[in-house]
């Protein structure tokens, strides 16, 4: 496996520590600067755990929104969805959920990614008999349409027979890179990454197990943002790139001209815009740098009140027009700090 990644990342290297260079700078940034209020980083970590789950059951073909996933997570009910759209989205914000509160106790493994399928599965009924098992029949990656159906085919992968020995081999040699500490972290993961969905280890579940595998693997390393910002929010902003850049690389595979880089530079900028926009976030550590003076404004009425307040009242008390008002109260809702009770004209807001 050593002597396949060392050959995969041979061309264009300069440009790929570049951007190395500056996903670490990025990310000590975070680590000196990130002094936000517990209250705040609580709100975006929430934030993200609905953002993340719409947008990685979404890549595979789920139907449901970021409203709809919130909803759903707050025990509302939402018949018109389907129950494996809604049971996909639940596995998939439980495991996000455990490994952003405890990515520092869980042990990169075998054992533990079958555990992860099982538990990203758990509630899918259609899916009992292979949770947490490697696939018995051979299958393959397909780009999905927004109704779930694949549009086109885009490679093999590895034969079931073989799955159980190359898995071994991949986690192994990714648990060796990490302890021997001669190749950067962020190239040891994006390989795992790209040989884990080259492999497809599982019948189903393998492209949102990846993700959130990534998750886990980019925080164990000390990229201690990730929970603040969604990197699943930016593939699927980018699904057919993320589509065309592992085929490109995976394509080479098992040739004499194996190629990582196509992978490596949509994995790598994707990893760079999420490191951006959480930089964002402490550019100061104000809550202003967060808001505009009309929305701190409205977020300071409603932090005064015991009770639940509208929008027309806010409008009025604050001398704030009403469209300002709704999207500043939208923003907050994002932010997690206030929460919608009811709906249409009886809707209204409280500080969470």
């Amino acid at each position: 496996m050593n002597h396949k990644f060392n050959k995969r990342i041979q061309l264009n290297i300069s440009d790929i520590f570049e951007k190395i260079d500056i996903m670490d700078e990025l990310k000590n940034h975070w680590t000196s600067g990130a002094k936000l209020d517990h209250q705040i980083l609580s709100g975006l970590k929430k934030s993200v755990l609905i953002t993340s789950t719409g947008a990685s059951t979404r890549i595979e073909g789920s139907s449901l929104s970021d409203d709809d996933v919130e909803r759903l997570m707050r025990g509302l009910s939402m018949q018109k969805f389907t129950n494996r759209d809604k049971n996909e989205v639940r596995g998939y914000f439980e495991l996000l959920t455990n490994v952003f509160e405890t990515y520092n106790t869980i042990p990169f493994s075998e054992s533990t990614i079958k555990f992860f399928h099982k538990e990203l599965l758990k509630y899918v009924e259609k899916d009992k008999e292979h949770r947490g098992k490697y696939k018995s029949t051979d299958n393959k990656v397909a780009m999905v349409s927004a109704t779930g159906e694949p549009e086109q085919i885009l490679f093999d992968t590895t034969g079931a027979w073989l799955t159980p020995k190359e898995m071994t081999e991949l986690v192994e040699w990714t648990q060796n890179a990490f302890l021997e500490k001669e190749i950067h972290p962020l190239l040891i993961i994006a390989n795992f990454v790209v040989e884990f969905l080259q492999i497809h280890p599982f019948t189903d579940g393998n492209g949102r197990l990846s993700r959130v595998l990534t998750n886990l693997l980019l925080l164990q390393h000390g990229y201690s943002y990730v929970p603040y910002i969604s990197h699943e929010k930016i593939i699927e902003n980018n699904k057919i790139g993320y589509y065309l850049a592992l085929r490109n690389s995976q394509k080479t595979f098992g040739t004499e001209n194996e190629n990582l880089t196509p992978w490596l530079n949509f994995f790598f900028g994707v990893l760079i815009e999420q490191a951006d926009k959480a930089l964002e976030l402490i550019s100061d550590t104000e809550v202003s740098k967060l808001l505009s003076p009309q929305q701190q404004k409205i977020w300071e009425y409603i932090s005064s009140k015991d009770n639940e307040v509208t929008p027309i009242e806010i409008s009025r008390q604050t001398k704030i027009p009403r469209p300002t008002v709704s999207q500043a109260l939208d923003k907050l809702l994002r932010l997690k700090w206030v929460e919608r009770i009811g709906l249409g004209r009886g809707t209204r807001y409280r500080r969470r």
